[in-house]
């Protein structure tokens, strides 16, 4: 007889001489609570994940707004602008120079005001925060730039004047200030770095001019860079559109995480693709600017570059991270003892990852302040003291000043290299150099890939400078008999240096 008992295993039966005895009743009512018991505790946790699912999800955010609406404002402003020199609509007449029509055409347009020489006011629309009780507002450069009449409309239809009180065009930020009769409702910034992707976020402002407007969405990606040294915006997929420039991105607790600042789209209107200036840059724009009425950033005074794992090989890095010193003006950094071919690894105790990151700790530092700096150099990690300066003294300083010429400098594998004398200076405007010159470059070369060209100079072979094509080829040797994969040139060209690593393999 076959066992009534079907194996769990996918084994064939016993015969039932060796088939297990059922279980007793008992064992089989323990075993049963045991099992309610498990599903009991498994249900619990489902429904703590859906509770916590559901919080991080409102039904409405119509709370919200209650409770941050007020902070935000519509601005509008008032400039005078030259009237065009052209006829109606933007037409200009195509007469004769000289024809006698062309005087009856400016003595008509003239009789009916529209001759091109009365000036006009043009008026612009955009939003606002309000960050203090006492009156300081927030928005974006570019909706106030240019303006002779600020005015600030708040959602309950008062209206005040406004005065500029500084502004940052390099992050687009505008600080004003109001003088109301009582407190004003504020809001605070809040912490951008902490947001994920995925996370609801809701803004506000005056879309269109249409009036107190909100939208909601999520933050769809982070740390995005549209054209500006300092940038870290955030993309959302909350409905942006003209006139939303200057209001604020809120997170679900009501603190502004981002000021709205541009959109990418085909039309001029929403499709889902929004930029908000992450409050981690904003912030400390606006206490600059309220500060001192300008920005402060600190500067450190080094062309840089990304470490790519080329790089990072040739230099024994390990890891691709950092910010590669490729020049050293004069100013802050010389003075610490920073040298081209440092790879800067962290500043004044955070870890560096890319140039981007560079830019913006060392911008965030205060001038004249002494921090200290990780630099990986020939192999090994040294720290160096360094005083910052002022960025925007540097930047009018080297305004006045013609830009210096350094033209790139390339390898030698795949290259026909030739020495760096009189001629060649004159011809690439490098006085005061020293290295070598690529003459031609093979098309099927590493080299070529890398993008080296002839005309590039190459001043350092592994970091240590080199002056005549031997010399080169004597460091290419060494490092292939050492084993080396590859080997790294600082080359100069078009006015930027950077670093080329070049493969040593045959």
């Amino acid at each position: 007889m076959r066992n009534q008992y079907p194996s769990n295993q996918g084994q064939r039966p016993l015969p039932m001489s060796q088939a297990p005895a059922a279980p007793p009743a008992q064992a089989r009512v323990q075993q049963g609570l045991i099992w309610l018991g498990a599903a009991l505790v498994a249900m619990t946790l489902l429904m703590g994940q859906l509770a916590h699912a559901q919080a991080q999800r409102p039904d409405t955010f119509a709370d919200l707004v209650d409770q941050v609406g007020d902070a935000v404002v519509n601005i509008t402003t008032t400039s005078i602008v030259a009237a065009r020199q052209d006829g109606p609509q933007g037409i200009q007449p195509m007469l004769p120079p000289g024809s006698p029509f062309e005087d009856f055409f400016n003595d008509f347009m003239n009789r009916n005001g529209q001759g091109g020489q009365v000036p006009r006011r043009s008026q612009a629309l955009g939003s606002g925060f309000v960050i203090s009780d006492d009156g300081f507002i927030v928005t974006n450069n570019h909706v106030i730039e240019g303006a002779d009449e600020i005015s600030v409309e708040f959602r309950s239809g008062e209206m005040l004047q406004a005065e500029l009180i500084g502004t940052d065009p390099n992050t687009d930020i505008a600080l004003l200030k109001v003088t109301p009769d009582t407190p004003l409702t504020s809001v605070s910034f809040g912490d951008s770095d902490a947001l994920r992707v995925g996370d609801w976020v809701m803004a506000v402002g005056n879309p269109l001019g249409q009036g107190f407007s909100v939208s909601v969405g999520v933050v769809s990606a982070r740390g995005r860079e549209l054209s500006g040294a300092y940038d870290d915006f955030i993309q959302t997929d909350a409905a942006i559109n003209r006139g939303n420039s200057g209001g604020p991105l809120f997170n679900l607790e009501g603190e502004v995480i981002g000021v709205n600042t541009a959109i990418l789209s085909p039309n001029g209107g929403s499709i889902g693709i929004g930029f908000s200036m992450a409050s981690a840059v904003v912030s400390d724009v606006v206490e600059q600017l309220q500060q001192f009425g300008e920005t402060r950033r600190g500067w450190l005074g080094v062309r840089i570059q990304d470490v790519s794992q080329d790089i990072a090989d040739g230099l024994s890095l390990g890891e691709a991270r950092g910010a590669l010193v490729t020049d050293v003006p004069e100013g802050p950094a010389r003075d610490a003892g920073v040298e081209v071919g440092d790879v800067i690894l962290s500043f004044d105790g955070t870890q560096i990852q890319d140039t981007r990151e560079l830019v913006r700790v060392v911008a965030a530092a205060p001038v004249g302040e002494t921090v200290e700096m990780d630099v990986m150099r020939a192999g090994a990690m040294e720290t160096l003291s360094v005083t910052l300066g002022r960025r925007e003294t540097a930047d009018a300083a080297a305004a006045g000043q013609p830009e210096p010429v350094k033209p790139a400098s390339v390898d030698l594998l795949g290259l026909r290299l030739g020495p760096l004398d009189a001629e060649a200076r004159a011809e690439l405007q490098a006085r005061g150099l020293s290295g070598v010159v690529i003459e031609a470059v093979d098309p099927n070369s590493d080299a070529a890939a890398k993008g080296l060209q002839a005309g590039d100079i190459v001043t350092e072979l592994a970091q240590m400078p080199i002056s005549t094509p031997q010399e080169f080829e004597q460091i290419v040797t060494e490092g292939r008999d050492a084993g080396q994969k590859s080997i790294l040139l600082l080359i100069r060209r078009g006015g930027d240096p950077r670093f080329v690593a070049l493969s040593l393999l045959e």
